[in-house]
């Protein structure tokens, strides 16, 4: 029986970069952190790969987990940071915001790219981003209580 989703799972090249923008711009508190040097037979059994190197933190806000990791081996291969949603894979995170507006411009000051600026369709408005690695993150304000939400 599936309960919940517990996390979702970003790799990144820069953990301190990672962490800055995560917790320092989007306001998440780390809660966890690990790390592995290549000699953990179950992180290699759980991940699936041989001699897994890596550096682990749990970030977490609200009720939403995000678990970044930065991998040093295997040596990790660059993701296309201008990919297409439309790409297979996860094609982005949503972060529900109050005040979309205002969150557009905090974040964009803080260097965070957007498509544009939030689309309003009354109900809800939305816009999609790319954090600093290029992975895409959707800000999202919900105007209908009928809508889910956090």
């Amino acid at each position: 029986m599936i309960v919940g989703l517990h996390h979702v799972a970003i790799s990144v090249p820069d953990m301190n970069k990672a962490l800055a923008f995560y917790c320092g711009v989007l306001g998440f508190e780390e809660v966890m952190s690990g790390s592995v040097d290549g000699d953990s037979e179950i992180y290699d059994r759980i991940i699936g790969l041989r001699k897994v190197s890596t550096e682990m933190r749990m970030v977490k806000v609200g009720n939403a987990y995000i678990e970044l990791f930065e991998y040093k081996n295997p040596k990790p291969h660059a993701k296309d940071k201008a990919y297409p949603p439309s790409d297979h894979g996860i094609a982005h995170f949503c972060l529900q915001v109050k005040d979309i507006k205002a969150e557009h411009a905090r974040l964009s000051a803080a260097g965070m790219t957007f498509v544009g600026p939030p689309v309003d369709e009354q109900v809800y408005a939305a816009v999609y981003g790319r954090d600093p690695f290029g992975n895409i993150i959707e800000i999202y304000e919900i105007r209908d209580a009928s809508i889910p939400h956090v």
